[in-house]
């Protein structure tokens, strides 16, 4: 599944790329995009997991300024992450946290579950903490000094825990017609830059 993903947010990505996965978890979208530099951070260290040329950072995302190069990336990526942190103030940190990393004119790329999209279905993981949609995670950038550059509202099913088939085939048609979205999207994507 996760090659198919990559596959299509490839697109988003330069080939020459510095790109951080951050809470990247084993790692399934940095082992499945292209960049010049690949990186992973997560709070448990999943490095074994990892490809070899991904240079791994065992630290909480909200300290990242401490143990990851500034203005280093062009593109960082988080899946399903900022609604497991404790408040709208620690998004908003993480955000700007992002934001020092990124070189100007790098982008963060966002999938996240989207309450208004999911109602009372986003609660079904007892991990999840801040309720976020497409206009609070607008919101949370602005606050942080990023510039949003685009946002798919309705992306991808809110979880793989569902009885339809994950043929990496079935996964491509889906990403392809993009009406799909509109039946079963419950995850947005979201594209935010950092300008100065």
């Amino acid at each position: 599944m996760w090659r198919e993903i990559g596959h299509h947010l490839q697109r988003y990505i330069p080939a020459d790329a510095a790109v951080l996965d951050l809470a990247a978890g084993s790692g399934n979208f940095i082992a499945n995009v292209r960049a010049a530099e690949r990186w992973a951070s997560d709070l448990r260290d999943t490095s074994a997991e990892m490809p070899a040329d991904v240079r791994f950072v065992c630290a909480d995302g909200l300290a990242l300024r401490d143990h990851a190069p500034l203005g280093h990336f062009d593109r960082v990526f988080m899946s399903n992450y900022l609604e497991h942190l404790r408040s709208p103030e620690a998004v908003v940190e993480q955000l700007a946290v992002v934001r020092d990393l990124l070189k100007v004119g790098g982008q963060v790329i966002i999938l996240q579950p989207n309450i208004r999209l999911t109602g009372g279905r986003y609660w079904d993981f007892i991990d999840h903490h801040t309720p976020l949609t497409e206009r609070s995670l607008e919101e949370a950038a602005l606050t942080a000094g990023l510039e949003p550059v685009k946002t798919i509202v309705r992306f991808l099913p809110y979880t793989t825990k569902t009885r339809l088939p994950q043929a990496a085939w079935l996964v491509r048609l889906y990403l392809m017609f993009p009406p799909a979205w509109w039946i079963l999207g419950k995850q947005t994507l979201f594209i935010a830059q950092r300008n100065k």
